[in-house]
């Protein structure tokens, strides 16, 4: 299953969740495409925030990659789209073309807690403690992503 995080400027949470789901991929031989992006242009080609970086290397993992727009083209890359938070969805779906555009759109935390479509609150403006509670989350949503990717190769 391809799959693209998307926040607000793909400085922090889309980030983390592409890196988490990038490496639990590779460690169980899975190969898709994994990506992240935004919807605000002032983040564009630069790399992952600072307190973001800083968060995923106390957990082993390295952010790389550099900050892009999400296009409608991603549509037509990826097979679900999550979302960190309502305004991102709601972004995501006022450029989708098709009910089966739609169809990949969620909040990244439904995978956790199905339906209740929770946010993930940007840690951008707060302090690091946010971005680790952020991390903690992210990870144990890329933990059940992967089990239901691994459960679709058997059947």
């Amino acid at each position: 299953m391809n799959v693209l995080f998307v926040c607000l400027g793909n400085v922090c949470r889309s980030p983390i969740a592409e890196a988490l789901l990038k490496k639990k991929y590779s460690e169980n031989g899975i190969e898709f495409e994994v990506d992240s992006a935004g919807f605000e242009p002032y983040h564009i080609n630069k790399s992952p925030d600072e307190k973001a970086i800083r968060t995923a290397k106390y957990y082993g993992l390295e952010l790389t990659g550099k900050s892009r727009l999400f296009v409608k083209a991603d549509f037509d890359r990826f097979d679900k789209i999550y979302g960190m938070d309502t305004q991102n969805i709601r972004d995501i779906k006022e450029l989708a073309r098709s009910d089966e555009d739609l169809k990949k759109v969620d909040y990244i935390l439904n995978l956790l807690e199905p339906g209740k479509n929770k946010t993930l609150a940007d840690p951008f403006h707060t302090g690091i403690e946010n971005c680790h509670v952020i991390f903690k989350k992210l990870d144990k949503a890329t933990d059940v992503l992967v089990e239901e990717v691994k459960k679709s190769l058997l059947v």
